[in-house]
Formats: structure tokens, sequence, C-alpha cells
């Protein structure tokens, strides 16, 4: 008997620039668009599937298919590097050939084709997702021994944005981690980590004592974080500094405190649910095991004080609180907002966001409506931070005086032998419509029974909640849009309502009990 070995993939290169990937949405429905045809170098003849049955063709929506395929072509060479035959080898020197000779023709010159905001590319409009092909590219061509030339024009390219961010004043941005990432990666020098400007230190300027990545979103978090790892593993001789090393583990910790297994929140910002995401999360898991020791098991509260979240930690359930300020351009309006998960059930979720090219949808999913914080008069609070109260072995206590003018709210919230307890005070300096919301991601069912509200949330475990106030206000559950991942979802709002308060607390008790299987 024979056997037989499988011929590499036929990969055939994009030949055109890439555009901007947050385009790659539908208009009508507003989920990411499904990733079809990436190695096939063509975008689909009858246009870009959405899950509802849409087909869209637009030059903006084919611009945002070729960011897709550049990076998914780089993914696969790079498999194909590390495969360690020669056949496929030989494939990848072959296409890494190719995409050198490729980006000589297209990318000799700026994007001109580039929002007038970014940081331009050649390959690609923005030159921040010119680095992270960048990353994957050099780690093919250094494995493989290939693309000299390439390597050597992309980690200048690499150093020039480096430059121009240090030059605008923006050294800590999520950008720079990227360029300097794509730098070490192409080179294998040790200035990209070690210089001035170099990895080392945009860690100590990009993040808190606390961990936190300085926008405290959590998939800028996790996306800075894997481009540091990646640009580690690629100089393994050098040392790192002791507070370097020190960050960097305090940053994967900050991880594992609020995610429970399979979950990891998307707090203010980044997607809910999406496979692409979900590959990044577990490179960096890998990144993390090789590179960094392992964290610990969380406390029961955790106060990350730079970023602005308490979480508490249960054996079924997971509180987290947001007091912190908002994170850059991508801050949404949900100071005091409480979001629940389960070890496998997102019971109150912060809601993500939608890719950045529907702006109708991204603008509601930065609202204040769109999360579980409060309101007054159904309007938006102002972007604002609170502050911490205090916080003990079993709770915190968070406010917030500058989301209304007039108005300060307090969030006290205690978990202990499984049951947490979270009462929200808001008062007002007039009488005003003020309402607590409650945004969930699982079935809820909602009872009224005497001066109290029970809510039934579904998931592995079941979540029971008892809800009352020290003055008359009004249950109002209704139809809403679901988180980020499918607009179109619909799950149940509700809006607690007291109408014409100078004065409110909101009391609700929360205990977990086993689904019933039987």
């Amino acid at each position: 008997m024979t056997s037989t070995v499988a011929s590499p993939p036929v990969v055939a290169l994009p030949e055109q620039r890439g555009g901007w990937w947050h385009r790659y949405v539908c208009p009508a429905h507003g989920v990411e668009l499904d990733h079809v045809g990436l190695l096939g170098g063509r975008f689909p003849a009858d246009g870009a599937p959405c899950a509802h049955g849409c087909r869209i063709d637009t030059p903006e929506v084919r611009g945002a298919w070729t960011v897709l395929a550049h990076q998914a072509c780089a993914r696969e060479i790079r498999r194909l590097a590390r495969t360690g035959t020669p056949r496929d080898r030989a494939a990848a020197v072959d296409l890494l050939d190719r995409y050198t000779a490729l980006y000589e023709r297209l990318g000799a010159t700026e994007n001109d084709d580039a929002d007038a905001w970014m940081h331009r590319g050649h390959l690609f409009q923005q030159a921040l997702t010119e680095s992270i092909w960048a990353v994957t590219i050099g780690e093919a061509a250094m494995r493989a021994g290939a693309a000299g030339p390439l390597r050597r024009t992309l980690a200048a390219r690499a150093a020039l944005a480096r430059d121009t961010l240090v030059a605008q004043d923006r050294f800590r941005s999520n950008y720079t981690a990227w360029h300097l990432a794509a730098g070490a990666v192409c080179t294998g020098d040790p200035d990209w980590l070690t210089g001035e400007h170099g990895v080392f230190s945009h860690v100590l300027a990009a993040t808190g004592a606390d961990g936190w990545e300085w926008e405290a979103s959590t998939y800028y978090h996790a996306f800075v974080l894997r481009a540091y790892l990646l640009a580690l593993r690629a100089c393994p001789d050098v040392a790192v500094p002791g507070d370097v090393a020190a960050r960097l583990a305090a940053m994967a910790r900050a991880l594992t405190v609020i995610a429970r297994p399979g979950q990891l929140p998307a707090l203010h910002d980044g997607p809910y649910r999406r496979p692409a995401y979900d590959q990044e999360l577990a490179d960096l898991a890998e990144l993390s095991a090789q590179l960094l020791p392992a964290p610990g098991e969380p406390e029961p509260v955790t106060v990350f004080g730079d970023a602005g979240y308490a979480v508490l930690r249960g054996p079924d359930l997971t509180a987290i609180v947001d007091f912190g300020p908002h994170g850059g351009s991508h801050g949404h309006r949900d100071k005091l907002a409480l979001y629940l998960y389960g070890p496998h059930t997102p019971w109150q979720p912060d809601p993500g966001q939608v890719p950045y090219g529907h702006p109708g949808w991204r603008e509601h999913y930065a609202s204040t409506a769109a999360h579980p914080a409060f309101s007054v008069d159904g309007q938006e609070q102002a972007e604002c931070a609170g502050r911490l109260v205090r916080a003990d072995a079993h709770g915190v206590e968070v406010a917030c005086d500058s989301a209304y003018p007039g108005v300060t709210a307090t969030r006290r919230l205690t978990l202990h032998d499984g049951s947490l307890t979270d009462e929200l005070t808001v008062r007002a300096d007039r009488p005003r419509r003020i309402a607590l919301h409650l945004r969930p991601d699982t079935e809820l069912q909602v009872r009224a029974v005497g001066d109290a509200v029970t809510t039934v949330w579904a998931g592995d475990r079941t979540l029971h909640g008892t809800h009352t106030a020290d003055t008359a206000a009004f249950f109002t559950a209704r139809p809403g849009p679901g988180p980020a991942d499918d607009p179109q979802r619909s799950r149940t709002h509700v809006d607690w309502t007291a109408h014409d308060a100078t004065e409110v607390t909101f009391r609700s008790v929360y205990r977990t009990i086993p689904q019933d299987r039987s």
C-alpha cells in the first residue's frame, strides 16, 4: 500500500489593496458579514452573505473583504511554514515571493483611499491593519527563511508609523503595540523591545498599575497584550525588566478575573461574539501559557482602580460593576452598569459593539439605553467617571455625581453565601423620572407578586431575582435588541422606573440554582 501526501491548499492572493475591515457589515441588519472565499482571491460573485439572507456588494464591503482575505492568506502561509515538511515550506516560500512582488506593486505609496482620521497604510487603508498582517507574514517568513526584502520593508514602515505616533504624542496608542510587534517579528532586533520607544516602554506607558490597558476595553486590552507577547516571542534572548514583567502578568491576570470558562466580557467595546475574536483569544491563551506565569485564583472581590471595574466572584456568579472613566473614542455611556455572568451563561452581559462601519447600531450599543445602567428622564448619561467609595472582602460601594446635572447615584453590591444583593440609590435635585435597566441575553421571565417583582433568568444554572423599591416604581418589560453579535435577536428589556422621584432605592437579590434536567 502506498501512502499519499496531501497537497498544500491552493491559495490565491488578492490582487487589490485592502480597505477597512469594519465596513464588512450588513447595512440592513448590523451583523458582520460571513467570511467566505477568503483563500480564493476573488470577492464572492453574488456578494458577501449576511446571516439574515442579504448579499452585499459595495466598494466598501469589497475593500473590507480584501482585508480579511489578505489576513487569511497570511495565516495559511504561516501554517505552511510551521508544518516542517519540505512540500509545505516550498509552498510557503512561493507564496511569500508572490507577496513580495505584490507588495512592491500595490504598496509603493500610501493608500489615498483611507478615511481622513486614519493613519494610512500601503497594502491596506490603515497602517494598524498593515502591521497586524506584517506580524503574521513576518512569522511565516522567519520560519521559512524567506522574503528578506519584504520583511525589511515592513519593518521600516512599522518604524515610520511608530515614529509618527510618537511625534503626535500618541505613543501609548494601541496602534503602537502592533507597529512594535511588526518590527520585532520581521527583524528579531532586540531594539524593538529595549529601545527608547520599544515594547518595554510602551507596556509601562499604556497600562495602569492595576494591569489594564489605558482604554479599559477588554477587546483592546487583549489586542495589545497579544502584540506584546508576539514581540517577546520573536526576541527570546532579551531579558524582560522586572517592572515590565510584573505589568504583563497583571494584564493577563485581569482577564482571568473578569472571565468565566468560555466567556470573556466585552466591557465597553469590542465584539460580543465573533469567531475571529475567539481565535485571537485562543492565540493569546497559548502565548500567555508560553511566556507568562500562571495567574493565581482570583479573590472574591477585586477592584481595578485605574480601569474602574469592581468584580465580585462566587462559585456560580460573577458580578462586574463599572464605575471608571470612559476609554478614549470607545466610551460607552454606562456608569454604574452591573453585568452578571454565570460559568457558561451571560445573564446580563455588556452588549459589546457592532463593526464600526454601521453608525446607527454602533451608536445604539454605546448608549445608556443598551446597558444595564441607570437613566434619568430617558436621557443619555454624560461621558463621565464615577468613584470607588469602599470595598471589603464581601462587596463594594461605588458612586457617580456627574452622569446627569443635579443627580447623584450610589450602587452597593454584596456577595455572600452565593447570594448577590444589589442596591442602587439615586437622588435628584427636583422630581425626575429615574430608571434602572435590566438587559438580559437569556430568556427572562418577569412576575409581579404583591409589592415585589421576581425574575427568572435561564441558563445552565437558573438565576432568580427578587426586586423591591422604597417608593412607587414600575417594572416595565418590553422587547429589545439583544447584544451586538446580532442586533436582530430580540430579548426582554426591563426599565424599572420611579416617576416624579427625588430619591429612590432599587433593591435586588439574586441567587442561582442548578437547572432542573429531569
